[in-house]
This record gives C-alpha cells, structure tokens and sequence, in this order.
C-alpha cells in the first residue's frame, strides 16, 4: 500500500528506515510540534525531572526540536497565553542547565469551544509557526461550530492543523471529511502511535487510510508521559519506520 513512498533518498543511511541495517532514528522528521512536556499545567508531564526525562528521550531519539503544545480547555485546562510561557521559560531553563541539545518552541493545543472561538479575535493564539494553530475537538461528536471556527481562522489569517485526525470516532465513518478539511485549507497531523494500534483498531485503520491517501502534512508524539516517549522508541523498531521515513511530512521544515 505505502510503497511509493519508499525514495531512494528515504532509504539512505541514516534515514530511519531498519532495513538499511543503521540503528533508525526520527532525524527524517527533525521536529515534533505536538507534545506535553511543560511540567504540572495539563495532563503531561507532571513535574520537572519527568519533562527532561522526555526531552532526553526526544533527543536521543535524533529530534532536533520540539515545539511543546500544552493544553488549552476552559472546563479542564483553562491555561492563558501568560501561564503557558511563564512554564516553558522554567522548561527552557531546566534544559539548559541539564545540557539538553534540543531547540525547543511553544505553541498550545486548542480545544474547540466558546472560549477558543473568543481568543481568535484577541491575536493572543500561540501558533507553531507563523499562523499555523494547533486545534482538536471531541472524540466523539462533532462541535457544532466546527465549520464556524475554521472559517473564522481563516478570515484572520490563521491556518488549522488538526491534531490526530485519526482518533476522532466520529468521522471514521465518513473519510470524505477530512478531504473537505483540507479543501477548507486545514492541516492534517497524525499522532505518530496510531500506525502501531497504540490507540485502537479504529484509529489505526483511519491512519493507515490517510497515509495512503497522501492527506496528512504533520506527524507528532503528542508525548505525555514517560510510556509515551518508550511506546515513541519501539515504534523505531518496527516494521512501520520504513513507511513512516518515506512519507513527505513537513516536520523538517520547521527546523528550517
């Protein structure tokens, strides 16, 4: 199914694939832009010897960067722009101080809701670069100001990346949504653990499905923890590597 994606260039040494007998690494991708690693202000990391546990492993694992997204939910997590920097300051500074060799950003993972939709106005919205924002929504019915809220980031400019478009339940039924994501100039993400089943069947066959279909742009962690980052390395050792370093993400480009 995936092997037109297989380049020569994917399958050089050093590019991640097993089969090239080198131990494989993330360098294919370079950066990650979706993850939880600023300590005690979501369902992440819950302390700071846990974030730079992660950060090792990411940079042992050949990523170059990492664009940390804490996140953003007014019933769970009502983090303001404020709170999220003033954590990833500490983060920065703890790295440093462990010698930690990774180019670190932040950004934020909205949830779609009232109080999304009135930060859009403010220009307040922390974006992985430029105006490419970080969104999801519920798993398992859709808001109903979905249409809406992509509509109105584009009028102010903002470009949506969908994260994990794979786990949402609601759309594995209906695969022509996403292509109309991608008409209403939304980005794709998938989360790099749905290809190994991590997170079901479902959302493995969807991924798998997407990938085929060239629809996705991004490939993340979305790393909350500790098992996150060990699941993250065994999937370095399976037979998805291949696939995965010949797909034209544009990780890279944001190392750029």
């Amino acid at each position: 199914m995936f092997s037109g994606w297989f380049s020569k260039k994917g399958r050089e040494k050093g590019s991640g694939n097993p089969e090239d007998g080198d131990v494989p690494d993330f360098s294919f991708l370079g950066a990650d832009l979706h993850s939880h690693f600023i300590p005690g202000i979501d369902d992440g990391s819950p302390s700071m010897e846990v974030s730079l546990n992660m950060l090792r492993g990411m940079e042992q694992m050949g990523y170059r960067k990492v664009i940390t997204t804490p996140h953003v939910m007014i019933d769970f997590y009502p983090n303001t722009r404020e709170k999220i920097l003033e954590g990833f300051e500490a983060l920065k500074l703890a790295a440093r101080d462990a010698q930690i060799n990774l180019e670190l950003g932040v950004a934020a993972e909205y949830f779609i809701d009232e109080y999304f939709t009135d930060k859009i106005d403010t220009g307040e919205l922390l974006t992985v670069r430029d105006k490419e924002v970080l969104v999801e929504f519920s798993m398992f019915s859709e808001p109903p100001m979905l249409k809406e809220v992509i509509f109105k980031l584009a009028t102010r400019g903002y470009k949506p990346i969908i994260a994990h478009p794979e786990r949402y339940n609601f759309l594995h039924g209906d695969f022509e949504r996403f292509a109309d994501f991608k008409d209403r100039g939304c980005l794709l993400q998938l989360n790099l653990l749905s290809v190994s089943g991590y997170y079901g069947g479902g959302a493995k066959k969807m991924a798998d499905r997407l990938l085929a279909e060239g629809l996705y742009d991004y490939c993340g962690t979305d790393a909350h923890h500790e098992k996150h980052i060990g699941s993250v390395k065994n999937l370095l050792h399976s037979k998805y590597i291949g696939m995965l370093a010949g797909y034209p993400f544009l990780n890279k480009t944001l190392c750029l």
